[in-house]
């Protein structure tokens, strides 16, 4: 059966990837900052490129996540995208939003608020274009011949996506009621709803790729969703410790925090697990090395990596240093990141007709781009301690502290460098897959 609607996911795909580039070259742009040499400070300010990167890799996120709706749920309900036209109109509106958005953080026009920085007529334009998007898979899951639970827990994180949006739209002149419901969004998107997204998109590459029962997947897909739940929802409390907020977020935060890893420990489980149990051996091993992959690097960065700082004795000191960043980065890369990459390398065969599986351009790109996130989570980690063990311990300096610290960033543009080469090598074999077809889209 074809379903001619799944190729409006390759022009997401795209934009998304072109997009994690831009994300890259303003990382660099912070990288040499930090290493003293901020030759662009006049042109580009730090914060204007943190608030960019930051942003950039929010947006090129859910570009990707859009792709992969617009892929799966058409397969999934067994029936076309409700309009074409309107995903199109989405997607451009989309872009013009991040645009501007960008344009704007170079002419200091943005919200004063860590992440979540665009002016609040944007926030708006947000709002529409995901209610649109919303409307148009909700209406295509509902209208569908079948509705799987995969489908339905990909469509509840994006619904819960949205609306978790809306709390960082409050305005309070209280800057601790501010940072509090702040907090909803940055946290229950990343550590919450999008963990429903990912188990949702997870879910659907392992059927594919693995050949096992969608019942016993799917099985494992409630264990997630129930997980994600409970953690990460109270887990929240770990960004309560010392804003001003009752002393008992300690107690929950500490406690649920910990739990968090749990998760992601389903997560990996259930994906080495249903491999381990699959009969079928697709012949496409890059999907499956990007979604295996996912599983295990988030289980270390957003779990491990996480919960390393997250109790409150420990947090006290590292909250706000690089050691935030050596969580951040890598918790990203392996829950997020990789999981877009995972989905466009299993979309694009089948969107294209040309099967460039496994060449060695893609096994480079794999081990590249992880190789290179590994030694910048390294570098991150030990500039954070030290970073720690200078400010907050011996009471050094702010900036004599940042002077010392200014060698690890060497390591770290380094290994940067080796990461980019294999998203590069992953970027030039998207495009040797070349346009999506009629012909070629066939579901499998």
């Amino acid at each position: 059966m074809k379903f001619k609607s799944q190729k409006i996911a390759y022009w997401f795909f795209l934009s998304a990837l072109l997009l994690f580039g831009l994300q890259m070259i303003y990382g660099f742009i912070m990288g040499f900052a930090h290493m003293g040499y901020d030759v662009l400070h006049e042109l580009v300010p730090f914060n204007a490129a943190r608030a960019t990167h930051t942003n950039l890799l929010v947006v090129w996120l859910l570009l990707g996540f859009m792709g992969a709706a617009y892929y799966i749920i058409p397969e999934e309900s067994q029936r076309e995208i409700y309009s074409v036209k309107l995903a199109y109109i989405q997607l451009i509106s989309f872009l013009v939003v991040g645009v501007i958005a960008v344009a704007g953080f170079h002419m200091n026009w943005w919200e004063g608020r860590k992440f979540l920085e665009i002016p609040r007529p944007l926030d708006w334009l947000v709002v529409v274009n995901v209610l649109a998007f919303l409307f148009n898979i909700l209406m295509t899951l509902f209208q569908g011949v079948r509705q799987t639970t995969t489908a339905l827990v990909l469509s509840m994180g994006l619904l819960f996506a949205a609306l978790l949006y809306l709390p960082g739209m409050m305005w309070f002149d209280n800057h601790t009621l501010d940072s509090f419901y702040r907090w909803y969004v940055v946290h229950l998107w990343v550590e919450g709803v999008w963990e429903l997204i990912m188990g949702g998109i997870l879910a659907f590459l392992l059927i594919k790729i693995t050949g096992v029962d969608r019942e016993v997947i799917e099985k494992w897909l409630y264990v997630i969703v129930g997980l994600t739940f409970l953690s990460g929802l109270l887990g929240t409390g770990h960004h309560y410790y010392y804003i001003g907020t009752p002393s008992y977020w300690l107690w929950i935060g500490g406690i649920f925090s910990a739990m968090e890893p749990l998760a992601f420990l389903a997560m990996a489980l259930f994906a080495i697990n249903m491999y381990r149990k699959g009969e079928k051996r697709h012949p496409n091993k890059t999907a499956l090395n990007w979604t295996l992959g996912t599983a295990i690097v988030s289980f270390v960065g957003a779990g491990l990596l996480g919960a390393a700082h997250t109790l409150p004795n420990v947090n006290l000191y590292t909250h706000g240093t690089l050691v935030t960043a050596m969580h951040g980065h890598m918790a990203f890369w392996g829950a997020y990141g990789m999981l877009v990459l995972a989905i466009i390398a299993y979309a694009m065969p089948n969107l294209t007709g040309r099967k460039l599986y496994d060449t060695s351009t893609t096994r480079y790109a794999f081990w590249l781009s992880n190789i290179g996130m590994v030694g910048m989570t390294v570098a991150f980690g030990v500039a954070g301690v030290a970073q720690v063990y200078m400010e907050r311990i011996m009471g050094v300096d702010f900036m004599e502290t940042q002077k010392e610290i200014e060698p690890h960033f060497l390591v770290l543009v380094l290994c940067a460098t080796v990461f980019v080469v294999g998203v590069v090598l992953y970027i030039i074999n998207f495009f040797k897959y070349g346009r999506p077809t009629d012909e070629a889209l066939i579901t499998e």
